[in-house]
């Protein structure tokens, strides 16, 4: 259903006929992490995630899984190779 309390027009999971059922009856304003996330969406309530009606949760165990303004490091490069092993490699493709 639409939401008729702090983000109106959006489509939410938790607007039923009775009001907002997430706790507290309405979704909680973005914390400062959030801050240049594109999921950010501002209402003349304040701002809100588009994603997470209680984004302070997705932040206290690290970083937001949905967080479009950090950079996530692949593993990848963090992978050293093994000098020895590289070359025994390169030797057998000859």
């Amino acid at each position: 259903m639409v939401c008729t309390t702090l983000k109106p027009g959006i489509e939410c999971i938790f607007m039923k006929k009775t009001g907002c059922s997430y706790s507290g009856g309405k979704c909680f304003p973005i914390v400062e992490n959030c801050e240049g996330c594109a999921r950010v969406v501002e209402f003349e309530t304040g701002k809100y995630c588009s994603t997470f009606p209680y984004p302070a949760q997705k932040w206290q165990k690290g970083s937001c899984p949905m967080a479009t303004h950090l950079k996530k490091a692949s593993k990848a490069e963090e992978q050293k190779i093994n000098p020895l092993k590289a070359s025994k490699r390169a030797a057998g493709k000859k």
